[in-house]
Formats: structure tokens, sequence, C-alpha cells
């Protein structure tokens, strides 16, 4: 099966805290999805004892059992997790849907299975590397820590053809960065998104940090199996204007200015997911989201300029930094997303509820 949970009690043997893996999220539960076998067991069967598993293992414990799940909201690896992490049972079974104490199997297996987006192409290489084996991690960080300076950095990117990362905050990365680098922030769902967009685990990649961060970047995409870091710039971003290397930026407006240019007739693309776009969006816009961002470039216009916004300004500036690495320069990022657009005189789709969808 997918997932272990841990039951921990304390000294008089009372039910206090239940680690619950992959098994049960706050607000969902694990996909069940990823451990299918061809032939031997479906997704089908994979739901149905995740229904026996939480019916007779976990929703008998008590209402104030504190609950610890693996993942949290972001994770590709549940539905619609809350932004919470912890909370006890009793809530959980109050406002998670797959805890509803009338559900029949068939209706959980439903509910489930409906609208699951295919994994992430990390995945099935980061089952190959529980199974395998991996490096120490005390290697991956020594190798990553390897500081260079900006020539050496950019010889090193062209002789092995390696993804340069900028884990920056999103404005920083919009004013400069050096060209055809990534942009996925540190301080956003980060792993993640790493994971998602990368997926070539073996991937090499030099890393563009805040100073002082290079060792939490190394270890936090050593997490979803990126162990292949050669190196940062030594200096960050700073080091590599002082060198006079060349350096790019990204056309960013506020959305005061989106307002005032703001016509149905402007192409306007949404990269949000496609539920969060179904829910609510601007009129007229495309929805291409940054999760399949390459199935979509397409789409985007060759000459005329266009506009790109997320919900709050942090996924734009990652599609924004993928468009430009594949040539497309074209575009201008929305500041502050969806968010800040719902403030302003910009007409939107009428709403609606994320979970009637």
């Amino acid at each position: 099966m997918e997932s272990t949970s841990y039951l921990l009690r304390d000294e008089n043997g009372k039910d206090y805290a239940l680690f619950s893996g992959d098994t049960l999220f706050l607000g969902d539960v694990g996909r069940p999805d990823l451990a299918q076998k061809t032939g031997e067991i479906t997704v089908e069967d994979l739901a149905s004892h995740l229904y026996d598993s939480l019916r007779e293992k976990i929703m008998p414990l008590a209402d104030d059992v504190i609950v610890y799940p693996a993942h949290g909201a972001g994770s590709a690896c549940g539905k619609n997790m809350m932004k919470e992490t912890v909370d006890t049972l009793g809530n959980q079974k109050k406002v998670n849907y797959a805890l509803r104490a009338d559900m029949t199997r068939a209706e959980f297996i439903k509910e489930v299975t409906d609208g699951l987006l295919p994994p992430p192409n990390y995945f099935p290489e980061n089952v190959k590397l529980n199974k395998e084996g991996y490096d120490d991690i005390s290697e991956i960080i020594k190798r990553g820590t390897t500081a260079y300076l900006p020539t050496e950095f950019e010889v090193i990117a062209n002789e092995t053809n390696a993804i340069v990362l900028d884990v920056r905050h999103q404005d920083e990365f919009v004013q400069g960065h050096i060209p055809r680098s990534i942009f996925i922030g540190l301080d956003g769902s980060f792993a993640p998104w790493v994971g998602a967009l990368i997926a070539d685990i073996q991937q090499p990649i030099l890393l563009v940090t805040p100073e002082g961060r290079e060792k939490e970047t190394i270890t936090r995409l050593s997490r979803v199996g990126f162990d292949n870091t050669l190196g940062y710039l030594k200096g960050g971003f700073d080091a590599w204007k002082k060198a006079s290397k060349e350096y790019d930026t990204i056309s960013s407006i506020p959305t005061e200015t989106f307002q005032n240019t703001f016509t149905e007739k402007l192409p306007v693309f949404d990269v949000r997911r496609e539920n969060e776009f179904t829910s609510e969006h601007v009129l007229e816009a495309k929805n291409t989201p940054l999760d399949y961002l390459n199935n979509h470039l397409a789409e985007f216009p060759k000459d005329d300029t266009f506009y790109v916004h997320c919900a709050g300004g942090y996924r734009s500036v990652i599609a924004a930094s993928i468009l430009k690495s594949r040539g497309i320069h074209n575009l201008i990022n929305v500041e502050g997303g969806f968010k800040a657009i719902k403030e302003m005189d910009i007409p939107v789709s009428d709403f609606i509820c994320p979970t009637s969808l």
C-alpha cells in the first residue's frame, strides 16, 4: 500500500496524536493513483483500501487526537489540502469531505478519484530513488555549496547544459536576472514547482540564491530527489552585474496600470490551475496552467504584447521566466495577480465555489 500512519500515545496509554502520512491530510486524503500496477491493482482498488483504512483505523479514534499529516497546501500528493499544518481529528470529521460519516464506498471512490490531475513527472523517479538508494546528503551539500565566480559560473553552465535556477524573491528576479535562468522562489511552493517543471531529477542545476541560503536550497531540492546541484553563484546576482555580465528583466505592471490598459480584446493569460480559473477569472482570459505551460507555448502571441497573471504574483513570474527562456519576450507580468485584479474595475466571471466543481 501507499502510506503508513503512526499513533502516538501518552504515558498513560491515551491516544494523543496521529502522524497520518499520506493517508489523511487536512481537508483531503491521499491520492490513490500513485502506486497502481497495471493488471494488478487499479486506482479504484487503492481508493477502496483507503476507504477501509480511514473508517476502520482512523475515524474510530477520539476527536481530540491531534493530526499531523505528511503534506500540506501546495503539495501534489492531494487535491485540495488546507493551509493549516495541524488539526484535531474531530474537526477533520466535520470539514473533510472524505470523512463524512454517511459516505458509501462507491461515493468515496468517485469523489476521491474525480478531478485528479496527472502526478508530476518526478514522482516515478522518486519512487525509483527510494527503492534503489541515493547519494549521502553530506556529499550532495558539499558538491552543491561549491561557489563559482561569475565567469566560472557562466562557463560551467554552458559546458554542462545546467539549468540556472534563481530562487530569490520574484520582485528581485523581475528587476534583473541571468538570461534564460528559471525563477522558482524559495519562499513559495518551491520544491513542488521544481518537481513539476524541471521533471528530470538528474538535470544539472546551478543556483542563484539569497546570501546565506545556499545550503537550505540544496537541501530542499534534495528532498524531492534533485541531487545534482553543481554549485552556486558567489556573491549572487549583484556579483553578476558587477562583472558587467549581460542580464535580462521582466516587464511588470501594477494592477492600476493593467486596469487603465484593459479591454476584453487584450490578450490575457491566466496561469493558475484549471479549478482556480473555472471558479473565477478575467473575462476572455485564456487558461494556460503553469503545470502544463510547455503544452501551451503555441498559444502565446509571437509578436503582439500579452499579459500574464496568477493568483498573487509568484507563479506568473515562474511562467514568465520559462517563456523568456523559450525565446518569448513579448509579455508583461501583472503584479499581485488575480487577488489584486479583483479589487480593480476589471470584468470577471461569476464566482463558482471551488467545492462545487
